[in-house]
């Protein structure tokens, strides 16, 4: 019941800010775009809340970092050159540095953009959220991907990442966790010819763009909620998550603090954290989830 207090008193308070300034304040939200006109996840790379719209606020941020977990939004995430990668632009939204075994970043590429290697011994999942990168490996097979493809690369492999336009990615890195006679493939694949997954209890639609087999030590889910849906389970588990939100906008509980949430946010959840997702506006809502599976915690 606090929660809903503190949550209408917002609505109250952003309505009378409304009255106050006008459509033309500072706090004016850009009349809604036609989806038949925009590019898929075109929120991720221009979200409602970008840095131009906060001028006015210096010092403001959504961005929350605590021990375990971490919500990095689009006003404060920042870019900067990639190591050995050319003509390419990287933001880390999930490292080490805050407690987790992986990397996750976004990737801006430029024409004739191309990438680096990872490290040796770690494994790579690119996925296209914008615009199309050629894939390359070293046995000379080569594949294009559009928004809503994505590559696998296991550790090792030779491969390149080149765009002759501008490209947005998300990609996640880590370090490869083997099992005795169990050998991860190179796989590529578009999101959609994913099956739909039965979700015994949940209302959500699922996703699971990587093998179950034991020779995968993590997996990426897509999940889509209808507005008004949201996690029967409140989880609490050993796994951990890295989130971006591709669509739509919701409310994220992660431990004991509630936050609002949209298309563009990334979430880092350590092990344990308590989590649960509604989704709220008027259109569906899509994020691309992290998870490591298929090992022992020890």
């Amino acid at each position: 019941m606090e929660f809903l207090f503190h949550f209408f008193t917002l609505l109250l308070s952003w309505a009378e800010v409304k009255s106050v300034l006008g459509d033309g304040g500072f706090c004016s939200i850009s009349p809604p775009r036609n989806s038949a006109e925009s590019p898929k996840y075109w929120k991720v790379t221009n979200p409602t809340l970008a840095p131009s719209h906060l001028q006015d606020l210096p010092g403001f941020t959504r961005s929350v970092y605590k021990r375990d977990h971490a919500v990095i939004t689009p006003e404060s995430q920042v870019f900067s050159p990639l190591p050995n990668w050319d003509n390419t632009l990287g933001a880390y939204l999930v490292s080490p540095a805050m407690g987790s075994h992986f990397t996750m970043y976004l990737v801006n590429m430029q024409e004739g953009s191309t990438s680096a290697l990872p490290e040796k011994g770690v494994e790579r999942f690119v996925f296209v959220v914008q615009g199309s990168v050629l894939f390359s490996n070293g046995s000379g097979s080569s594949h294009k991907l559009h928004v809503d493809y994505y590559a696998y690369i296991p550790p090792n492999l030779d491969h390149s990442l080149k765009s002759e336009m501008t490209t947005t990615l998300v990609i996640f890195e880590r370090r490869y966790a083997t099992l005795e006679n169990y050998y991860p493939e190179q796989i590529i694949g578009e999101t959609d010819k994913q099956p739909l997954l039965e979700t015994p209890g949940e209302v959500f639609e699922l996703r699971k763009l990587l093998p179950t087999s034991a020779a995968y030590d993590f997996n990426i889910h897509i999940m889509d909620f209808q507005p008004g849906e949201y996690l029967q389970v409140k989880e609490v588990h050993y796994n951990q998550h890295g989130l971006l939100l591709l669509e739509g906008q919701g409310i994220y509980r992660l431990a004991d603090s509630w936050y609002p949430v949209q298309a563009g946010d990334a979430i880092w959840m350590a092990p344990f954290v308590p989590q649960w997702y509604a989704a709220l506006g008027k259109t569906r809502s899509r994020y691309l989830l992290y998870k490591d599976v298929n090992r022992n915690p020890l």
